[in-house]
């Protein structure tokens, strides 16, 4: 099985940090823009792809800072994915920080996955 790699990718967002927060702390937040549909019962969150489940755990979560889950079908590895939001101290910018694992072959693709995500949910809070 080969490693996954870890990768961060960096998301400026004009919006405050609590308004960013309530779109990926919450299952409901989530399915506005990550995923068709997204129920969360305790931990365990399952999102909803064009009919297809996939199931994650909740890690760690901070209101209005971060979100991390693993994926349940790779619990026999360290990766995770994380929504994290950063207030730049100096100028207060509003980025949204994505941490993911994927295989060296699918670095590529999970990029292009987050950033239309990512455009999704500009687009519905208006940034």
């Amino acid at each position: 099985m080969s490693d996954k790699i870890k990768f961060e990718i960096e998301f400026p967002i004009h919006a405050s940090p609590q308004m960013l927060y309530q779109y990926f702390g919450s299952a409901s937040g989530l399915s506005e823009w990550f995923a068709d549909n997204v129920n969360s019962r305790g931990e365990l969150f399952t999102f909803i792809w064009d009919g297809a489940e996939e199931q994650a755990k909740l890690v760690s979560k901070k209101r209005d800072v971060k979100l991390r889950l693993k994926w349940l079908e790779s619990e026999d590895d360290d990766s995770y994915f994380e929504f994290r939001v950063e207030v730049d101290a100096l100028t207060n910018d509003v980025s949204l920080m994505i941490t993911d694992f994927a295989d060296e072959d699918e670095v590529e693709n999970s990029r292009m996955f987050w950033e239309n995500q990512i455009s999704e949910l500009k687009h519905r809070i208006g940034a």
